[in-house]
């Protein structure tokens, strides 16, 4: 299955994942970070995964040792095989609360609770889990999975082989009002919608404003964590990934195949250039013109002049008290 090299014994039988540090008669683990390697000498695991060019430096606990060339997506393989979903069965709730407008292909599911709304579209095979709300107008895709809870407003599309985890809202009105002269604010209405494209998996409790005109953009495979927020107008480029409580105000435009860390933040109206990374925490007030770039700290700078001014930083408090000593001293 995996292309792998075998060394030990061949007929171990395994019947589930385990950590290496934990493992277990019958389990399968893994090696990829070599700060665990200590536990490779020592694992109950009856087999584990390590990297083709490992050398251990003493014999590996493991009844069989797999050399392959990329662990982490063998490992996702075979996670594929172990946890292989038990097929709901397919069929639409009585409970549920579907249009007669609405369109179901082959082999949708509908679990109880749901509502679908007048001219809701769902693609074949797409499981729609208990207490889902799909608004008026709106397209879920093929072999889609949408999670209990998940609500998705009206005229909001959702592509192929898409999954939204629970409590994802889709649609909700992005945060526009104009101020007036007594100091008031009056509602800008939000009259656009959401364009989730294909393979995108969207984390827990995640939300995604609609477009106050036109359409908030989540392009083909991005990765959302959970509590993302991205607000009307954003556009999420291809490939993008984005850890969790991280936030994006109007309008931002993010590239292709940025790594996004955990509650980093962007002002809007701003680009960032393809292949970006942000550290975690970050805040990135001004576009990123130059793919490839990485950037820590808030405001954010490149990745390695933050480290060197950090380091200064954090010496600060001495570097003053000899600047007093020497102004003395003169």
């Amino acid at each position: 299955m995996l292309g792998g090299t075998l060394e030990g014994n061949g007929d171990a039988m395994v019947n589930r994942p385990g950590k290496i540090e934990q493992g277990g008669q019958g389990t399968l683990t893994f090696l990829a970070n070599l700060r665990y390697e200590q536990y490779a000498y020592t694992t109950h695991s009856t087999a584990v995964l390590v990297p083709r060019d490992f050398h251990p430096s003493k014999p590996i606990a493991a009844e069989a040792v797999i050399r392959v060339d990329d662990v982490y997506n063998c490992l996702r393989i075979l996670m594929e095989k172990f946890g292989a979903e038990v097929q709901a069965s397919k069929e639409v709730s009585k409970q549920a609360a579907v249009h007669e407008t609405a369109i179901l292909a082959e082999d949708v599911t509908i679990g109880i609770f749901s509502v679908l709304e007048e001219g809701v579209k769902v693609g074949a095979g797409t499981t729609i889990h208990p207490q889902v709300f799909l608004g008026k107008n709106v397209e879920i895709g093929a072999n889609c999975t949408i999670y209990p809870g998940v609500k998705v407003y009206q005229d909001c599309r959702i592509g192929n082989n898409c999954i939204l985890h629970s409590n994802v809202v889709i649609g909700s009105d992005g945060f526009g009002f104009v101020p007036q002269p007594d100091g008031s604010y009056l509602k800008l209405p939000q009259l656009g919608n959401v364009v989730v494209e294909d393979h995108v998996e969207i984390g827990a409790n995640t939300t995604i404003d609609r477009a106050t005109m036109g359409s908030t953009f989540i392009r083909k495979g991005v990765k959302l964590d959970n509590l993302v927020m991205v607000a009307h107008n954003v556009d999420l480029g291809e490939h993008t990934v984005v850890a969790a409580q991280a936030g994006f105000a109007g309008s931002t435009k993010i590239g292709k195949h940025c790594l996004i860390g955990g509650q980093a933040g962007f002002v809007g109206h701003i680009e960032i250039a393809d292949n970006t990374k942000v550290q975690a925490q970050s805040g990135v007030a001004a576009s990123v013109k130059q793919p490839g770039t990485a950037v820590y700290g808030s405001p954010a700078l490149p990745y390695n002049d933050y480290l060197r001014s950090y380091a200064v930083f954090k010496k600060l408090p001495d570097l003053f008290k000899k600047i007093n000593e020497m102004i003395k001293k003169v």
